[in-house]
């Protein structure tokens, strides 16, 4: 018998749902990966919601830190801009990847239409802060 805190999970892509989240132009889509690490670790699909495409004024999430011990994005589709505090200004697009390191203040400034990404996240439930400029 597995004794383990960790459970299988499989998440099939012709059952995705994503709901709303963090962010009110986007829309986010739950592998699972929090429950089944128990609480460890969160793995989701972000994307921009469908009636926020063109309103690039909405792209942006204002000066902002995630109190976690691990944050790894990976462009599925489209590209993103963000400006990392130390690190100047970075556009990512399909196919890159990016790490920052646990409390990087970072701002999301534009993003296409079509932009979706893989987050990965330790631990899954964590505080985002917003800093004031």
């Amino acid at each position: 018998m597995n004794k383990s805190k960790y459970k299988f999970n499989v998440d099939l892509a012709e059952k995705a749902v994503f709901k709303n989240g963090l962010r009110n132009f986007l829309e986010y889509r739950d592998l699972g990966v929090e429950n089944a690490s128990n609480g460890e670790y969160k793995a989701h699909i972000l994307r921009v919601k469908k009636e926020c495409k063109g309103d690039q004024e909405m792209h942006t999430t204002g000066f902002h830190k995630h109190l976690v011990t691990f944050q790894m994005y990976y462009v599925l589709n489209g590209w993103v801009k963000f400006i990392y505090n130390g690190e100047g200004t970075h556009t990512f697009k399909k196919g890159d990847c990016v790490y920052a390191p646990p409390s990087i203040k970072h701002n999301e400034i534009a993003c296409s239409d079509d932009f979706e990404a893989l987050e990965i996240l330790a631990p899954g439930s964590h505080q985002t802060v917003k800093i004031e400029e």
